[in-house]
């Protein structure tokens, strides 16, 4: 709950006006029968018109002056949860990029979703009614009892039972209910996730024929949500029935005994008119508990999930006193072990020792498993080490700034993503401050300029979302012209040439060799034709440095990298040796 109020911020103004025009408004709202009573007995009772012009014309200022406070309540309750929950939102959303990737792990992509947008709806919705209701209900509640037993101690005492019964009546739904709300938005997040997955991969889904498959998936975690939400929904469908069993029996017991003093003049008939109204009000102030005690059931499930997000802290650091500046390019491994749950013993990499110079071209190769894109990941500090150390530029990549050192490591991974606009607009995600000259000299380097100039609106060309309006290849290049863009002094490619052509791979590693000569290039692949030109390649087998050396000496000395070669000769080659692009 601290580090949801902690979000208010700049809305403390609006949080504390806010109750305050409600007690005032409730204030004039229990003065209004005791006006009405007075009306009564000495206006209309007694036959003087002057005091019920008097008193009607104060009931007038009143409720005016009640209309008054209770709209400025509003539009400061308004202002403050609003506030509240964009504040939760951005907060969510900051922290999520501070994140590392072992944060970033322990969550959901649909489970952060449905936290940013139906937990931080319910945790508004509750803090609106926190500052309004909370507040109006007891003030008026209290108010009116006391108003009520100075009218009538005797009928007044029946409250106290009435409110020790519903008490009972919502400290039951509330205990209930919660149990069945932890559980239902757990099964948001499922349903947000499959709409998620679907949505994503709808080319797959046609293609594979899966849509009834998928209809199914969907409508059970629709059907849980539903099941849940109807069992939520019939424990707080009592609060109904035992709020108006209580309002009518007391209404009836207090015109029954209520009679009985009119006629034996302890009573007078004013009072009795007041007192109802007093009932009213008690009973409404009860009734608006009993839905704060439900908004808050709710809201406490989504107030936890948002907490687990806004508590969690990055696992990653700057130092005291960051270095800013990364000399060269160079690249050492000291006995290196990394696994991604630390003290399980389950390491994916174990006692690497590598040392690569700036500006060397180093290829990558290992079977599926093998670590060679957690390798690569400790070289920018997306993970730490378990044990030893990675230095880049002769230091340990944990005495750097992170922007420093990520802002001189580009990474270019098989999967990459492009963001709906244009593609200038894409690619100056490396520099956005680039030329356009520079941007077309970025895509010549990475052969994407052919492509691109055959478009009709060229580098203004508008890319959709994901980047659904170009294929595999041309994602690929487009995002290596972006990592260019940079200027990085260490380039890695995460086997991001699988889908171009062997022919263009071959021009975009002479491109690189050209354009980018003092630039370490470590390149990740699965065919030997993508790594057989590097200065020296590694291969990696089960998290270990199987060899480290150049094509031919491997091919002469290493079964690994024989067996390999081979299986991809005798095959035929690499696909689309006649130089035709990969959709």
């Amino acid at each position: 709950m601290k580090s949801i109020l902690a979000q208010v911020k700049q809305y403390k103004r609006d949080s504390i006006l806010t109750p305050i025009f409600t007690a005032l408004e409730v204030l004039m709202e229990v003065l209004l029968p005791y006006v009405t009573a007075m009306i009564i007995d000495q206006g209309i009772q007694q036959s003087d018109f002057n005091k019920v012009l008097l008193y009607g014309g104060l009931m007038l200022v009143m409720a005016g002056l009640s209309l008054t406070f209770g709209a400025l309540a509003g539009k400061y309750g308004a202002s403050a949860s609003s506030g509240l929950a964009c504040n939760l939102r951005q907060a969510i959303y900051d922290n999520i990029q501070r994140f590392s990737f072992s944060n970033i792990d322990k969550f959901s992509t649909a489970g952060l979703i449905t936290r940013m947008t139906t937990d931080v709806t319910n945790v508004q919705n509750a803090y609106q009614m926190c500052l309004r209701i909370a507040v109006r209900a007891p003030l008026m509640l209290v108010s009116s009892m006391v108003m009520s037993f100075i009218i009538s101690p005797r009928l007044s005492s029946m409250f106290l039972i009435a409110i020790f019964f519903l008490a009972v009546v919502l400290g039951l739904i509330m205990i209930f209910a919660t149990k069945v709300f932890n559980v239902m938005f757990k099964k948001y997040d499922a349903l947000n996730a499959s709409i998620q997955e679907n949505v994503s991969a709808i080319r797959v889904v046609k293609a594979y024929v899966r849509e009834e498959h998928e209809d199914e998936k969907f409508k059970k975690a629709s059907g849980d949500i539903y099941d849940l939400s109807v069992k939520a929904e019939s424990l707080l469908a009592f609060n109904g029935p035992a709020m108006m069993l209580v309002i009518y029996s007391c209404i009836i017991l207090i015109a029954w005994v209520g009679a009985q003093l009119i006629v034996g003049g302890e009573m007078s008939t004013g009072n009795l008119t007041s007192l109802f109204s007093y009932v009213m009000s008690i009973m409404m102030s009860l009734m608006m508990l009993s839905m704060i005690i439900v908004m808050i059931t709710m809201s406490l499930a989504s107030i936890r999930r948002i907490s687990e997000v806004l508590d969690e802290k990055s696992d990653l650091h700057n130092p005291e006193n960051p270095i800013e500046i990364v000399e060269n390019g160079s690249i050492d491994f000291d006995n290196v072990s990394f696994a991604y749950k630390r003290g399980t013993g389950n390491n994916t990499l174990s006692d690497i020792n590598l040392h690569i110079r700036s500006g060397e071209t180093v290829g990558i190769i290992g079977g599926t498993g093998s670590g060679k894109t957690s390798l690569v990941n400790l070289i920018s500090r997306l993970y730490d080490v378990s044990s030893g150390s990675v230095r880049v530029g002769g230091r340990d990549v944990r005495e750097y700034d992170m922007e420093a050192l990520r802002n001189q490591v580009s990474v270019v991974l098989q999967k990459n993503v492009l963001f709906s606009g244009t593609i200038l607009d894409n690619l100056r995600w490396g520099d956005e401050n680039a030329t356009e000259e520079e941007c077309i000299a970025a895509c010549r380097a990475a052969c994407a300029d052919e492509f691109i100039e055959r478009f009709p609106d060229k580098y203004n060309t508008w890319i959709e979302q994901g980047g659904t309006n170009v294929s595999g290849g041309q994602k690929q290049r487009l995002c290596i012209a972006r990592a260019l863009l940079k200027k990085p002094k260490i380039l890695i490619l995460d086997d991001s040439t699988s889908a171009v052509d062997t022919a263009t791979d071959a021009k975009i590693r002479k491109a690189f060799a050209e354009s980018i000569p003092g630039t370490t290039k470590i390149i990740i692949a699965q065919r030997i034709s993508s790594v057989q030109d590097a200065d020296r390649i590694l291969v990696l087998d089960n998290g270990r440095i199987n060899a480290f050396d150049t094509h031919e000496n491997l091919l002469a000395n290493n079964e690994i990298y024989r067996e390999i070669y081979e299986s991809q000769i005798k095959g035929g080659g690499d696909f689309d040796n006649t130089g035709r692009e990969g959709a």
